[in-house]
């Protein structure tokens, strides 16, 4: 049974994103905004430019602080491992 079971999820995906592209083929071609001109296409490409790099300045901050709380955390396990006594 487990067996079967990553050949069924591939074939199950694989029908699903073959019915996938007629599904989503109506209204001549246009998406959810409308016909595309040079303008849409060009405000997209600097909203991608600003995504990327907010996003890793992002990501680096989170890992910046999640770093600076393991750095605090093991200064503490430290300090715990040579102070005298059971407390």
């Amino acid at each position: 049974m487990l067996r079967r079971l990553p050949a069924s999820a591939l074939i199950a995906a694989t029908a699903l994103l073959v019915a996938a592209g007629p599904a989503l083929a109506h209204d001549g071609g246009e998406g959810w905004l409308g016909e595309t001109n040079d303008r849409m296409i060009t405000y997209a490409g600097f909203v991608l430019i600003a995504f990327f790099p907010a996003f890793i300045a992002l990501m680096s901050l989170i890992q910046w602080r999640l770093e600076k709380r393991k750095d605090a955390r093991k200064a503490a396990a430290k300090r715990a491992a040579q102070s005298p006594g059971g407390w």
